[in-house]
């Protein structure tokens, strides 16, 4: 089983940027698309971001186009997620796992403790 820590969230202002990071167990991961993904308390888990398994194409939900970017580097089993232009609607504990139905299948098929994200004034 992949164990996935996720960090870098924390407390910060509307607009602010934040860098999220998903530390993997294994090289394994390198070959999965990889994705971000988002939950409130009360409301299911919310799919973020993917990014194909070699980092080339990125896809992103329409409530953070243009404000977020993923990006991957392979050689440090790690995804990462850029936050520009935070609104306290981002608010929320971040996840990464495999993009879509790879969550769900080995190496996946477990989520992490996740990063807390808020933003508020």
């Amino acid at each position: 089983q992949v164990q996935l820590v996720e960090s870098g969230g924390g407390l910060v202002q509307p607009g602010g940027s934040l860098r999220l990071s998903c530390a993997t167990s294994g090289s394994t991961v390198s070959i999965y698309p990889m994705a971000w993904y988002r939950q409130v308390p009360g409301k299911q888990r919310e799919w973020v971001a993917a990014i194909t398994s070699g980092g080339t194409t990125t896809a992103y939900t329409d409530s953070v186009k243009g404000r977020f970017s993923i990006s991957r580097d392979n050689t440090k089993n790690t995804v990462y997620l850029q936050m520009n232009s935070l609104k306290p609607e981002d608010t929320a504990v971040y996840y990464c796992n495999g993009d879509g139905p790879v969550a769900a299948v080995e190496p996946f098929g477990s989520w992490g403790q996740g990063t807390q994200v808020t933003v508020s004034s």
